[in-house]
């Protein structure tokens, strides 16, 4: 038989009193993983976010990727009246509309950061232990 080797092959014994290792219990606790991913999260220094906080990040990247949706379509809108307010001669209207299709995909560009940076958390979050 051919023994699989594990990947993490040490084992580390702490010796903690009754206060320290309630203190452990309760952070492990709200971080929502397992032990062993808080201590090694911990000793690599990676931020560690309560459970709590990374369903709230959740519900806010659901919400980013609503609004990223929506502000797709409008920007599609924009551009066809564009199009339509240029084949009838109307300029003043395009320059408003083209004014305002910028103005929207600026704020594309800044909400899909801010949504990437929050996947970005979150995935990391994942990746140490969940």
């Amino acid at each position: 038989m051919r023994k699989t080797r594990r990947r993490r092959n040490k084992a580390v014994t702490v010796r903690m009193n009754d206060e320290e290792y309630a203190e452990l219990q309760v952070k492990v606790d709200e971080s929502g993983l397992t032990q062993q991913a808080y201590i090694i999260s911990a000793v690599r220094g990676a931020t560690i976010i309560p459970s709590d906080e990374i369903a709230v990040l959740k519900d806010i990247s659901k919400t980013f990727a609503e609004l990223e949706k929506q502000l797709r379509g409008l920007a599609t809108n924009v551009n066809q009246m564009a199009h339509v307010a240029n084949g009838l001669g109307i300029l003043p209207a395009e320059n408003d509309l083209k004014r305002l299709s910028v103005q929207l995909g600026n704020y594309r560009k800044d909400s899909e950061q801010i949504w990437q940076s929050i996947r970005s958390s979150i995935n990391q979050q994942k990746a140490t232990g969940r």
